[in-house]
């Protein structure tokens, strides 16, 4: 197999695998927005077996270029698939595409996340305060009412 048969194959799968973490993207945000958080963990796992995975390939396709390439700047990459392999070239520019939409994506969950922690600790406080207010008894194991008479009960 030549070098650029090589190349060709490692973006056929550095494409693939940028298109099912986009989709995973895609499902966390549905997920977040539709507030069904019960398959979040496992997702979570997903994705990062899927971000291992993209690191993996991308390490592949970054060596099989240095061969190719003499300095790898995106314009570079582009100029020399341009003269030695077309059909690399529209792989080159979908996998480009696709890690913008997975950053922006995932930089939109992340925000998505943080909204709910927030909400979530809003929640927290709110219910920490009420268990404080409501408490009968206070650390001594006395009654602590609130305000009131002073007067104790059974006392006329």
């Amino acid at each position: 197999m030549t070098q650029v048969a090589n190349l060709l194959a490692a973006l056929k799968e550095e494409q693939a695998s940028l298109q099912s973490f986009v989709e995973l993207l895609r499902q966390e945000q549905k997920m977040l927005t539709e507030g069904s958080i019960d398959g979040l963990l496992e997702l979570a796992e997903k994705k990062s077996n899927h971000a291992l995975k993209i690191y993996k390939v991308a390490e592949a396709r970054h060596r099989l270029l240095q061969g190719l390439v003499s300095e790898l700047t995106a314009q570079n990459i582009q100029n020399w698939l341009e003269k030695n392999s077309r059909e690399s070239l529209g792989l080159w520019q979908s996998i480009r595409i696709l890690g913008d939409q997975a950053q922006e994506l995932n930089r939109i969950n992340g925000e998505l996340i943080q909204a709910k922690l927030r909400h979530n600790q809003q929640l927290l406080g709110a219910l920490s305060r009420a268990v404080n207010q409501a408490s009968l008894y206070g650390p001594n194991g006395q009654t602590s009412f609130p305000g009131g008479s002073g007067r104790s009960l059974g006392m006329g």
